[in-house]
């Protein structure tokens, strides 16, 4: 199937001195620009999330009862991490009616605090996330707004004070616990009407803004799920700020303070034993975000990329090399750690080119350019390195001379390509402009759903990731975009 349509970033067309000097944003797939005001009324019909996320809204209990109930809001179901949809390249929303059975009247009627008050462990809430508001909804009928939005007849706007759109919101409908019944008969209706879940441990044929409104919600509701209890007393915790937070009650109305108690409510709560995160501000957990790097990586010339590739990846198929950025480290000192672990060669500058989530489970990619380090500077005599510079000729070991341009990198240089630190590649090498160039146009290949070469590709020419991946955008970057230092921005 074609790859969707990119998201453009905000207020793309805009002329101003950051833009001048560095050109545009580059907003990636899964990601999309906050609604803003709007410069341009037009504009506001841009690929990317719809969505205004008012977080300073989630502890409002008022605005979230009104919001739950309206008759344009939307809840896009996941079971067990699958979203409802009748196909790869389309989800389906429902409404508050159809949820009302599992979620109960109003999850929203008592306060934040006297949510925690009342905890007992021993009854399972299904896990319900407030995403944001369609603000497209202000200016548009329901027929002409947001392709992501639940089809209705009612064309009224929720509105709350000085902010208005329609409601959106994402629940797990998981069978759990004390929720199972209802959570089942629900499954069983939404499979009546022709809906499934779609399986597959990654979604990336969803057009845009129904791509950046998955990865929110699959996110939280994976934090959630993985984060049942506190992780300094190991007790049950419980979600707050409209599903982004959980926090360790004090007390528990379950007899038993187990997170799989059955038994029925106590007479009182039991005092919870004393926990840390119940003390001075940092009393509550706050969802995980993993900061990732991934870098398109130049040779020293400029004319050469450095490309890699995993034993379990298809034939031919490479990427740009990634990795976790570790506790105290800038992502400058990320990018050139990873790229030496894992291919040995050594970098220079590294500037920051744009970011992803990637909401597997929790990664925000930093996409970045650097460039590998030339030929050693002369040494305290004045005398040149002995280390050769790259694009030179040398000898073999019979005496015959060869590239210094190859694949594996000039050898005693530090574009030389050596595998023997971290053993996660099964190969590196430089590959030339020119190559990529021609894989960008007819060799890249969706490695998660399959799917074939464009017209023209040759069998065992290079593969490459598509236009959905963060890895794509930054080799386009340096081959057709002017991040080479061959063209208009210099690194």
């Amino acid at each position: 199937m074609p790859a969707p349509e990119l998201p453009e970033a905000a207020h793309a067309d805009l002329d101003s001195m950051l833009s001048r000097k560095f050109g545009k944003e580059v907003a990636n797939y899964f990601s999309g620009p906050e609604p803003q005001i709007p410069l341009r009324p037009s504009k506001l019909t841009a690929p990317g999330s719809p969505l205004n996320r008012v977080s300073f809204l989630r502890t409002d209990h008022t605005f979230l009862s009104r919001a739950l109930k309206h008759p344009t809001t939307s809840f896009l179901l996941f079971n067990n991490l699958a979203p409802l949809g009748r196909d790869p390249t389309k989800l389906e929303y429902v409404s508050y009616n159809d949820v009302k059975p599992l979620i109960g009247e109003d999850p929203y009627s008592q306060t934040e605090e006297e949510l925690i008050s009342s905890y007992n462990s021993a009854r399972t809430i299904p896990q319900l996330l407030f995403l944001g508001l369609d603000e497209s909804s202000k200016s548009q009928s329901k027929s002409s707004s947001s392709s992501t939005a639940r089809n209705t007849s009612d064309n009224s706007t929720f509105t709350y004070n000085i902010y208005a759109g329609a409601p959106f919101f994402a629940l797990d409908v998981t069978p759990r616990g004390t929720h199972t019944a209802p959570a089942n008969s629900l499954i069983s209706t939404l499979q009546s009407r022709g809906l499934s879940f779609l399986e597959g441990r990654m979604h990336t044929s969803l057009p845009a803004s129904t791509a950046a409104i998955y990865a929110q919600s699959r996110a939280l509701l994976d934090w959630n799920a993985r984060n049942p209890f506190c992780a300094q007393c190991g007790q049950p915790t419980l979600s707050i700020n409209a599903g982004t937070k959980r926090t360790c009650p004090p007390t528990d109305w379950a007899s038993l303070p187990s997170a799989t108690s059955t038994s029925t409510d106590a007479a009182k709560p039991t005092q919870r034993p004393d926990c840390a995160t119940r003390k001075g501000i940092h009393n509550v957990c706050f969802p995980r975000t993993d900061p990732t790097i991934i870098v398109a990586v130049l040779s020293a010339d400029s004319q050469r990329v450095l490309l890699g590739r995993q034993k379990r990846w298809p034939q031919y198929w490479y990427s740009t090399l990634a990795g976790f950025v570790e506790p105290a480290e800038s992502v400058e000192e990320a990018v050139r750690r990873e790229v030496w672990e894992e291919s040995g060669v050594l970098l220079g500058r590294v500037v920051i080119h744009s970011t992803q989530p990637w909401p597997y489970p929790a990664n925000l990619m930093i996409g970045c350019v650097a460039q590998a380090v030339g030929a050693a500077p002369p040494d305290s005599a004045g005398s040149s390195s002995s280390i050769q510079r790259a694009g030179e000729r040398q000898e073999n070991g019979e005496g015959e001379n060869v590239d210094a341009r190859g694949n594996r990198g000039t050898k005693g240089t530090p574009e030389e390509i050596m595998l023997k630190h971290d053993p996660e590649l099964e190969d590196a090498k430089w590959v030339s402009l020119e190559e990529v160039r021609e894989a960008l146009r007819v060799g890249t290949h969706n490695l998660l759903e399959g799917g074939g070469m464009g017209e023209g590709y040759r069998e065992g020419a290079l593969r490459l990731p598509p236009r959905t991946a963060i890895a794509n955008q930054l080799l386009e970057a340096v081959i057709n975009g002017g991040w080479n230092g061959l063209g208009g921005v210099k690194i």
